[in-house]
């Protein structure tokens, strides 16, 4: 791999800065002064900037605790981003892996493992995701019974032309629940309460797949994923 490359695989420089800092003399290899840019930089070999030892990272998966009024985007925008949160060296470069709405909390998964990403977001896959769901007004009794039947069954929103894969709900009290999909169309939780003729007063993901929100970790809080958690998917 090119030195400049390098560095812009190892820090947040851009490959024009990274070009800068190696002519001015910044970069060591193997103790050594080095001013080309296109100097190879091998296995085994030790790059540092500034007296910074630099290290190439292995692919990374992490877990957020998503706040409310926080997006899921990569552009800036009217609101902090996800990737503001994280606090580690080419945030950039991670992916988010199943998007929720600006005033959706909860699970938010991010990697910059293309092959794992498609893995947990294909449809192919039916990957279900867990939601608790806080209702404007109550749903019980036969109103319930139909709504858990429609939910199974499938639900036609508006705008679509397939209903909703069949998903499960489980109501814990009148107004508060928990509800199962394994697709992700656009604010779709939402919509299918309104096709129920209800509203989501607040919608938290709780889990995707066997991957569960870290009850340690506090809103806007992240931590990498554990090795049985990324081979789970």
């Amino acid at each position: 791999m090119r030195l400049d490359k390098f560095l812009t695989e190892t820090t947040d420089l851009s490959r024009s800065d990274a070009k800068k800092v190696v002519h001015r003399g910044d970069v060591t290899v193997d103790g050594e002064v080095v001013k080309n840019t296109a100097r190879a930089v091998k296995d085994g070999m030790r790059v540092e900037w500034n007296g910074e030892h630099l290290e190439l990272m292995g692919l990374r998966y992490l877990m957020l605790h998503k706040p409310a009024n926080v997006e899921c985007t990569t552009k800036p925008g009217l609101y902090e981003r996800a990737h503001d949160l994280i606090e580690l060296p080419n945030v950039e470069r991670l992916s988010i892996v199943g998007r929720l709405d600006v005033d959706t909390t909860g699970l938010v998964l991010m990697t910059d493992d293309g092959q794992w990403n498609h893995r947990v977001t294909s449809p192919k896959k039916a990957c279900a995701k867990r939601y608790r769901v806080t209702l404007a007004r109550p749903l019980e009794g036969d109103e319930l019974a139909r709504a858990v039947e429609d939910f199974e069954h499938g639900l036609m929103l508006d705008g679509e032309e397939k209903p909703t894969r069949p998903a499960r709900l489980e109501m814990e009290t009148a107004t508060v629940g928990l509800l199962w999909i394994t697709e992700g169309r656009y604010h779709q939780v939402k919509r299918m309460f309104a096709a129920i003729g209800n509203h989501v007063e607040a919608l938290h993901r709780e889990a995707i797949g066997d991957v569960e929100l870290d009850p340690e970790l506090e809103p806007g809080e992240c931590r990498f994923l554990r090795p049985e958690e990324v081979a789970s998917f």
